[in-house]
């Protein structure tokens, strides 16, 4: 009776893709945090390129070994010079500084830090080859069985994949595992000084209930996200892959948590298929996104989401989605579109780096020296500058530290930018002075070095060389050399 009845619901679910509406081909899926029960796959065991939200993984991995005693969330962590060397997104920290793992793991779940990421690898697994071992093992261990990682951060490497049904399974235990660093996965936005950066997360402070996790993009991925929210206790986890854009990715998330929190959980409880028992997928490795998100036209791709507003629904535009490899199932109604707006305001989390919190007098001073950067960075990209040459050299001012132009010089408008040239000023009585004491011995390059006023040339009687050429007169006073 039970099984009979599993089977019509399954054709349910299957006859209402038509009249339900059309989602995004690429793999998406719901599933209830506390069952483990699916709600939706599409393409879920499809092999893909995590990008980012590998840092999921970097995050169990480092609060497994917290848990173990083999690591201490307090514990320095000291940024090598290969983890300062890659590319964004990164905190550009200087080789040697220390940051802690739990600053670390903050870091990396709301900036995305490259640099964070492979910093925290190379502290506790002692390289990153030992750490993505220590991935694997996990990842093993979890039963997420379409993902092999060979770094922390997410970076590309063809050797790098995962899953939605695996990274579905990792929310899951992240969240059942470690219920006290909860926290991680919501935070809005981070403060390092004067700077602060919020979560690429777009449904974080947008979508009702939103509380997590983490994003993920590379050219070769598409926009991913793992996202969970929760609604009367009630909480979901959505997992979405190769969204042309970080927008679409959160219309999608949106959507497939409206559709997941109107669908009653007691039938998914008892029938719903589990994460585990989703049939593989036909394809050996992940599909390469590059030509559809980034080789096109237009500007490049970003990974954060546009401020405008916009509803969370279907696009009516978009194919159905694929029956075939992993399976689906879908939601059986649509309910009423979910409205985004901007973000909610959000108190940043301050983050560090050294062992303690910075002072009030600490934070006054790098605010300081932050703010004169800045403004330095400012006048520069406005154009405010004027170059002032002395002689030969030349020295590069902004703003109202302009130098004067004193009498006598010439300048030369270029490209927005004032060359100062210096010419000597002459004086009469100095001239007639300089005319009566007799021509100065040129120097090299036929300029005339000026002499010292307060010296007096000795004439010596030249004696004719042998050759008849006339010697070169000498003082007993050495011409002064020119001062710039």
């Amino acid at each position: 009776m039970a099984a009979s009845r599993a089977l019509r619901l399954t054709l349910l679910f299957l006859a209402s893709l038509t009249a339900g509406g059309a989602l995004a081909n690429g793999p998406a899926l719901v599933v209830d945090a506390a069952s483990g029960k699916v709600l939706h796959a599409e393409r879920a065991t499809d092999p893909w390129f995590p990008a980012s939200i590998t840092k999921l993984m970097t995050t169990y991995v480092a609060l497994d070994m917290v848990r173990r005693g083999e690591a201490a969330m307090d514990q320095l962590l000291t940024v090598s010079e290969g983890a300062a060397a890659l590319p964004p997104s990164k905190m550009a920290f200087k080789p040697g500084t220390q940051v802690r793992l739990d600053n670390a793991l903050r870091i990396i779940m709301v900036k995305s830090a490259n640099d964070v990421a492979a910093t925290i690898a190379e502290n506790l697994g002692g390289s990153i080859e030992g750490f993505a071992a220590r991935m694997n093992a996990a990842a093993a261990g979890l039963g997420m069985r379409e993902s092999r990682f060979v770094n922390p951060h997410g970076l590309p490497d063809d050797r790098q994949q995962t899953s939605a049904r695996d990274m579905a399974i990792l929310a899951r235990a992240l969240y059942r595992d470690f219920p006290d660093q909860e926290h991680l996965f919501d935070i809005g936005a981070i403060q390092f000084g004067r700077r602060i950066m919020r979560n690429t997360n777009g449904l974080i402070g947008r979508y009702p209930g939103a509380d997590g996790m983490k994003t993920g993009f590379i050219c070769a991925s598409g926009f991913n996200v793992v996202a969970s929210a929760t609604r009367n206790g009630r909480r979901l986890i959505t997992v979405v892959m190769g969204s042309p854009s970080a927008n679409e990715r959160t219309l999608k998330a949106a959507d497939l948590f409206e559709r997941g929190f109107a669908t009653g959980s007691t039938i998914f409880a008892s029938f719903g298929p589990s994460l585990e028992s989703l049939p593989g997928s036909v394809l050996q490795s992940p599909p390469n996104m590059r030509a559809v998100i980034c080789d096109r036209r237009g500007p490049m791709p970003g990974e954060e989401d546009g401020s405008n507003p916009v509803s969370a629904g279907l696009d009516s535009e978009a194919g159905g989605p694929n029956l075939f490899g992993s399976g689906v199932m879908a939601f059986a109604a649509a309910p009423n579109r979910a409205l985004l707006g901007p973000r909610a305001p959000v108190q940043p989390v301050r983050i560090w780096v050294g062992a303690a919190p910075p002072s009030e007098a600490d934070l006054a001073a790098q605010a300081a020296e932050e703010e004169a950067a800045e403004q330095a960075r400012l006048a520069k990209r406005k154009g405010r500058k004027a170059v002032a040459r002395k002689g030969g050299d030349s020295k590069e001012v902004a703003g109202d530290d302009k130098p004067k132009i004193p009498s006598g010089a010439i300048q030369e408008g270029r490209n927005g930018r004032t060359t100062v040239t210096l010419k000597p000023v002459t004086d009469r009585k100095a001239k007639a002075a300089d005319d009566a004491d007799g021509p100065e011995k040129p120097r090299a390059g036929g300029k005339a070095a000026p002499a010292k006023a307060d010296a007096k040339p000795v004439a010596i009687t030249p004696k004719p060389k042998a050759d008849g050429r006339k010697p070169e007169q000498k003082a007993d006073v050495k011409p002064a050399t020119r001062t710039n």
